[in-house]
């Protein structure tokens, strides 16, 4: 296991955005209008939609399942990674109008949280934006996203819907990101993101992940480190209909760094907690993990 750069791995954010801007603020619309239930055949039909008409992705996923499974996966398996993709995607829209009342959720974990700002790293796996309901869960606590601009004509459109959410987000990649993520943990925030991708050439550790080396960025925990704090494990499974299951996990403490010494060691350690953690959740629920992209760098 080792660090090294990878400047390859960022051609999965080199891809257009696909979809009508139009069309996509008219799903919005009716989805809000008629309800979650009304509008959920929708989400089938856009899931059908892609399974058919993105064939790289497809593809990938495929991979993945692969590897989760131990064997080939069925159609429907493959399916169901696209439908539970949408799902969550239809769900956002709920979950950034604070409509917690649509869903069965539960918490595991939740007991871990003391008072103060936390520091929660998540993946593209079930619902991160289910975040907001582990806030609301404990006494109404802002939730900060810490996020790379990825899609700025979707977040415009969700914005409109809670235009709050949009003053919850933190910018990664600016000269004061830093500074502005320490605030809100100083503050009290539960401020989260997602580990498990790589963003232009920076470092990544290697580690075995569902029986083959696989890049994990190391920036994260960096990050956490530098900043001094505990780091826990977030994955909002979903788990059909209208059901979530929200788990924490603590991955590592770096509240004593200056005591204890060997940053990159205890980086690297942090790390593999939580390719393994990722692991657990993916083997438990295959069809949350959304990887569309050559994640193991086979090609």
């Amino acid at each position: 296991m080792r660090m090294e750069s990878t400047p390859d791995l960022r051609d999965w954010t080199r891809r257009p955005e696909r979809g009508s801007a139009p069309v996509v603020r008219f799903m919005v619309w009716l989805s809000l209008a008629i309800g979650r239930p009304a509008s959920r055949p929708l989400v089938r039909a856009i899931a059908a939609y892609f399974f058919v008409f993105s064939p790289s992705a497809r593809r990938h996923s495929h991979a993945y399942l692969e590897r989760c499974l131990g064997r080939a996966p069925t159609l429907a398996e493959r399916f169901a990674v696209f439908y539970a993709f949408s799902s969550t995607i239809h769900d956002r829209l709920f979950f950034l109008k604070d409509r917690y009342d649509v869903f069965d959720i539960q918490v595991h974990g939740g007991e871990l949280f003391a008072e103060g700002g936390h520091l929660l790293m998540g993946a593209h796996f079930g619902s991160f934006e289910a975040m907001r309901a582990a806030g609301h869960h404990h006494g109404n606590r802002r939730v900060t996203m810490a996020m790379y601009e990825a899609n700025i004509r979707l977040r415009a459109i969700l914005g409109a819907l809670n235009p709050q959410a949009l003053g919850e987000v933190v910018q990664l990649g600016r000269v004061d990101s830093m500074l502005r993520l320490n605030a809100r943990l100083e503050a009290g925030d539960l401020v989260g993101l997602l580990a498990d991708r790589t963003f232009g050439e920076e470092p990544v550790h290697r580690v075995t992940f569902l029986g083959t080396p696989a890049p994990f960025a190391t920036g994260p925990m960096r990050m956490a480190a530098a900043l001094r704090r505990k780091v826990y494990m977030m994955v909002g499974m979903y788990r059909g209909g209208n059901r979530y299951e929200l788990h924490f996990k603590e991955l590592a403490d770096f509240t004593n760094l200056d005591a204890t010494g060997g940053r990159d060691a205890l980086v690297r350690a942090a790390i593999e907690r939580y390719a393994s953690r990722l692991e657990h959740y993916c083997r438990a629920a295959p069809d949350n993990w959304f990887n569309f992209h050559d994640f193991w760098r086979e090609q």
